[in-house]
């Protein structure tokens, strides 16, 4: 009995202390409860049950670029857009119609937007417009609690200062493509807004440029004000980047091509390879192309038969004509089949395999050797040559100089020209190669084809003494410089000096000799004299019937004239400056192209520091 009460005793203690526990627990519980509901409960009303932590992403600053002289040529400007995100807007399309009554806003931008909406997650935010100016801004704020969905966002927008003159080179800027989109993993393409490198060295160097994305943690309330910040993680701005081009002097060549309705040109160092100017005309404000262009403006461009959206520097295609003539001479002095001292005689024409392949002079040029037959651009010369020497070793000699082959260079759709071998022609036309196609490869016609940015290339290794210099474009990065070789550390083409000399010699007399296709463009001011080779392209072949009639280039539709080319270095004593020049159906190189190189080299010599 007593061992039964004890135990009755201990399980009523152990009950009561448990009951108590639970008792003060209760209290504890209820105690907090009236504390979140009466002395908190205003707090917790705003933010409510409905409450979320939105993730924000921070868009970079685009990284800037500048010229060697730390000249701005893509800069960045406050930009005001309103923005709508889908989870939060009632009913779009309402939405829109009321902010079009506010700002002005067209059917076919509504549209836009609501199937832009389509395309992404119902809380990623979609741009509606941007450029806004404050009083915009203004009235969108003022309006914000009557139009559900729409925030307003302070951004940046890229600038190009020196518009058209800076187009093909520094390419512009735009916005995010679905396949850009789906290959690319970097968030910031996701960011409303964000724009990509569309062209030139904007899309070369568009992952230095970009920079890295941040981000910002907040609390909304159901209606989507932001509640309070709570964490940010700032975003990493974009590398900014040098660039070896001279600004001042682009501009300078951009308004000398703008003579012409189409024409391109590039200006480089013959030992760095540092390009000072690579214009491409006619251009276009690559400043339309910041926001949204214009369907009508977009339309005129693509309609242009000027092409004015194609850098022609890097991607336009041409026949050399006889500024391949140099390639030529190389390609018989190193094989030995001819010597400085080597003449031929010219007629007029020369007659293989039963066709008559024409010199451009129609009495023609009588007996000349190889440095005459550069400086009066002697045909019938090379067609001799050609003949002894053959297409193989003539290509090869063109792939050594830089032709028929993508020159690496921060810009974007370098094209590769052709230099076409017996292979070539079998591989795409399964047909064998034919002399008379040598004949024309020898003055750079047929099927070659070569890039105003190949044809300066060519020209520097010809005179910097046969190193394998290449184009750049970029001397920092970030502030780092970028690798360049100087004269000495590119690679030696293993090419004899005396027959460089030969060619140059040939050179020199094409601008400074008596007899020279180009002589009535010399500079006449000591030691800033220049040397360069004309070319004139046929864009169609010359029939017989042409020949008898006497039919004029200027008679013919301007899409059907020759081509107008020249190559050129300055000064004559060691040389800095090479530059290639082509405008399209420019008829003959020393009429048109002769001219505006004269102006290029003259003005390098003056304006360009080295």
């Amino acid at each position: 009995m007593e061992r039964d009460k004890e135990r009755y005793h201990r399980f009523s203690r152990r009950a009561f202390i448990l009951a108590a526990a639970k008792l003060g627990m209760l209290g504890l519980l209820g105690g907090r409860l009236a504390y979140l509901q009466i002395t908190e409960g205003e707090k917790y009303k705003t933010l409510s049950e409905k409450n979320r932590i939105n993730v924000n992403l921070l868009a970079p600053s685009r990284g800037r670029i500048f010229d060697r002289n730390g000249k701005v040529m893509a800069d960045n400007i406050q930009n005001f857009r309103v923005n709508i995100v889908a989870e939060q807007a009632e009913n779009i399309e309402k939405t829109l119609r009321d902010l079009s009554q506010i700002i002005p806003l067209e059917d076919n931008e509504i549209m836009r937007v609501i199937s832009d909406v389509k395309k992404v997650r119902s809380f990623v935010p979609v741009t509606v417009k941007e450029n806004l100016d404050w009083d915009d801004v203004s009235k969108i704020e003022v309006n914000l609690p009557h139009l559900p969905g729409l925030i307003i966002e302070e951004g940046e927008m890229r600038s190009y200062p020196f518009g058209k003159a800076t187009a093909h080179l520094i390419g512009y800027v735009g916005l995010v493509n679905q396949a850009e989109l789906k290959n690319q993993k970097d968030p910031s393409l996701t960011i409303p807004g964000f724009r990509l490198g569309k062209t030139g060295i904007e899309k070369g160097l568009d992952e230095n440029l970009r920079g890295a994305a941040g981000s910002a943690k907040v609390e909304v309330n159901a209606l989507g004000r932001v509640v309070r910040a709570l964490e940010t993680d700032f975003p990493l701005k974009g590398g900014d980047v040098t660039l070896t081009i001279d600004a001042d002097y682009q501009l300078f060549v951009q308004k000398i091509l703008e003579r012409e309705k189409s024409a391109s040109a590039v200006v480089m160092n013959v030992h760095s390879g540092a390009v000072y100017a690579l214009a491409s005309s006619p251009g276009f404000d690559p400043n339309m192309f910041a926001t949204r262009i214009s369907a009508t403006d977009w339309e005129r461009l693509l309609s242009d038969p000027a092409i004015p959206l194609t850098n022609k520097a890097i991607a336009g295609q041409y026949p050399p004509g006889s500024t391949f003539k140099m390639i030529t001479a190389l390609a018989a002095l190193e094989s030995g089949e001819v010597t400085k001292n080597t003449q031929f005689y010219c007629p007029g024409h020369l007659d293989v395999a039963g066709h008559r392949f024409h010199c451009w002079k129609r009495g023609g040029h009588g007996s000349v050797n190889v440095v005459e037959a550069l400086s009066q651009s002697c045909d019938v010369y090379f067609y001799e040559v050609a003949q002894k020497v053959g297409i193989q070793k003539i290509a090869s000699m063109a792939r050594r100089f830089g032709l028929g082959q993508v020159l690496p260079l921060d810009i974007a759709n370098v094209r590769p020209g052709l230099i076409p071998t017996k292979e070539w022609k079998l591989a795409n036309y399964g047909e064998v190669w034919r002399s008379g196609e040598t004949i024309l490869s020898s003055i750079g016609q047929g099927y070659l084809q070569a890039t105003p940015l190949q044809l300066v290339t060519m020209t520097a290794r010809l005179v910097n003494g046969g190193y394998a210099v290449r184009p750049t474009l970029v001397n920092q990065i970030n502030g780092l410089p970028v690798a360049q070789s100087p004269h000495g550390n590119w690679a030696d083409l293993h090419m004899s000096e005396a027959y460089l000399s030969i060619v140059r010699q040939g050179m020199d007399d094409v601008v400074n000799g008596v007899r020279g296709t180009a002589n009535k463009h010399a500079i006449e001011t000591p030691g800033m004299q220049y040397g360069g080779k004309t070319g004139t392209a046929q864009v169609r072949r010359i029939t017989r019937q042409d020949r008898l009639d006497g039919t004029e280039q200027s008679s013919l539709p301007w899409r059907l004239r020759h081509h107008a080319l020249f190559v050129g270095y300055a000064p004559l004593e060691n040389p800095v400056f090479a530059c290639s020049v082509v405008v399209e159906h420019g008829e003959s190189g020393s009429g048109s192209a002769a001219p505006i190189a004269r102006e290029l080299m003259e003005k390098a010599q003056t304006m360009i520091k080295v």
